[in-house]
């Protein structure tokens, strides 16, 4: 009895190994379901609008967050807000560039 028991423990404690191994390298979400909300799914805020690479280190991304635009500026040395463009711009361009 203890044998198997053991041998249970240790196939547990494998598989939770893999598991923390897997997230910790980005290759799995454990997601909590919340009833009432979008079927289990928490509704994304954050979306990428459109991106234009300025250098291969340098880019410029617009970002829809909850309804606004904002003009994030991306190099090696971090990330920076360049402009707030406002709530009205943010419908607007995600309607014209089809996401949304």
């Amino acid at each position: 009895m203890l044998s198997q028991s053991l041998a249970v423990f240790l196939v547990l404690a494998l598989l939770a190994a893999v598991l923390w191994l897997a997230r910790r390298k980005g290759l799995a979400r454990l997601a909590l379901l919340m009833p009432g909300r979008n079927n289990g799914r928490i509704q994304r805020q954050l979306c990428v609008v459109e991106r234009i690479p300025l250098t291969r280190q340098h880019s410029l991304h617009l970002v829809n967050c909850g309804g606004r635009l904002i003009l994030v500026g991306v190099s090696p040395a971090g990330c920076n807000a360049v402009a707030d463009l406002g709530e009205r711009t943010a419908e607007a361009a995600s309607a014209a560039s089809g996401r949304g």
